[in-house]
Formats: structure tokens, sequence, C-alpha cells
């Protein structure tokens, strides 16, 4: 299940604590980790660790990522208004078909609150194409859709506006960085955290980027369960 990301945040601390006792076990783990498997890292070991390949975009189309699908629920939702339920600091009202009505929002990315769910996007945080690019062009139709509705990783959806969102497109941090500075640590440490899950690479300019973003910031552990 989901946590609310305010819930999420509130958490955060408690898990830092608990990570950093693991992470030299995890670690010295990960390289032999497997499918399923949870490790515990420092975010800056986790970047270390992922592959440094150029990437190529040969092939692409958005629609060999299906999305959304049903979602984890037999509510009639699919996985865009599920993540919106779950993101909402206040509930919407959920209508026949899943028309969500009313409700508040707040989207890290640009540090606003939004009131109808018309003006959100659910983003994926490392993007379809970027994610094509830097491995998920081998996978298999179905582990695809898997990662385009992935609600398992809290970290790998997540409600934003639609001008953020537009503005972001399928950039990577080499060249695109949520406009709030506050909340930059976070999207950094949790794009690690997605690509670890999923085994994707990244590229030169990429890991230069991210390395220099998170010299800036803690060196938080991240706890992932490897999706591949």
């Amino acid at each position: 299940m989901r946590l609310s990301r305010v819930a999420r945040t509130a958490a955060a601390a408690s898990l830092c604590v608990v990570a950093a006792l693991l992470a030299p076990t995890a670690t010295a783990h990960a390289a032999a980790a497997a499918p399923g498997d949870t490790v515990t890292l420092p975010v800056r070991d986790a970047l270390h660790a992922l592959p440094v390949q150029e990437e190529s975009r040969a092939g692409y189309t958005r629609n060999k990522f299906r999305h959304w699908n049903a979602g984890l629920l037999a509510d009639g939702c699919d996985t865009r208004a599920e993540v919106l339920k779950s993101e909402a600091v206040t509930a919407p009202e959920q209508k026949a078909k899943c028309v969500l009505t009313g409700g508040l929002w707040y989207s890290a990315y640009d540090d606003q609150y939004l009131d109808s769910a018309r003006k959100l996007d659910v983003d994926h945080l490392v993007p379809l194409a970027e994610a094509w690019d830097s491995g998920a062009s081998g996978w298999s139709t179905k582990e695809r859709e898997a990662y385009a509705n992935d609600q398992d990783d809290p970290r790998a959806l997540i409600a934003v506006s639609a001008s953020s969102n537009r503005s972001k497109s399928d950039q990577d941090p080499g060249t695109w960085l949520p406009t709030f500075e506050g909340y930059r640590c976070q999207y950094v440490t949790d794009w690690v955290a997605d690509k670890t899950r999923y085994g994707l690479s990244v590229d030169v300019s990429e890991e230069a980027a991210l390395s220099e973003t998170l010299s800036r910031c803690p060196n938080e552990p991240i706890t992932v369960t490897l999706a591949r």
C-alpha cells in the first residue's frame, strides 16, 4: 500500500536511523542481490554502483510502456487516480467512473498547493523515455508495464503540478531539477533509488549532475527492493 507523501516525510528520520545500522551488510551483499531482495546503502554509494553508459533512444515510443492500468485495487480507478488519491493532502470525493472532485494536493517540484485533480499530472520520476534509454529497451512488454504503473515503491510515481511535469518532460538531472530548491536533495536521492530498483544505467552528464547535487545533500541511506 502506498503511504502518503506527507507520511513518508514524517517517517524519513526514523528510517534513516534503522537503515544506517543495516547499510554495511547491505553494501557488502548488494552486488549479489537478486530481484525481490532488499538492499540498503548510502545514496552516494548507490550512485557509484550504477553502471555508466551511453544512452540510446532508438526505437522508443511512449506506447511501449502501457499505462495507466487498472492499478492495485478493484475500485474502478486506474493507477493515475490511485496515486492522486494516496497523495492527497485533503482527500477528494470519488464519483462514478473514478472521477475525483475537490481535494487538495502538494506539488513538491514547485512548492505549490493545488485544489483540483485536473491541475496535476502523475509523473514517472525517472521518465519513460529515460528508462528506455538506460536499459528498459531490452525489457519485455510486461516488465515495461510494471515499471510504468509501479505502486510498490512510492518513489516511482509522484503527483505534481501539470506545469512542472511538462517543464521536466523526459529530462534527467543533467538538464532539469525541480524549481523548488528545498526538494532537490530528495529528488536526486529518489532518482538514484529508482534507478537502483530497476538496474538502470546513467550517462556521464547525468552521473556528474547527480554527484554534484548529492555532494550538497546528506548521504542518506536508501532502502530499495530490487525489481530486476
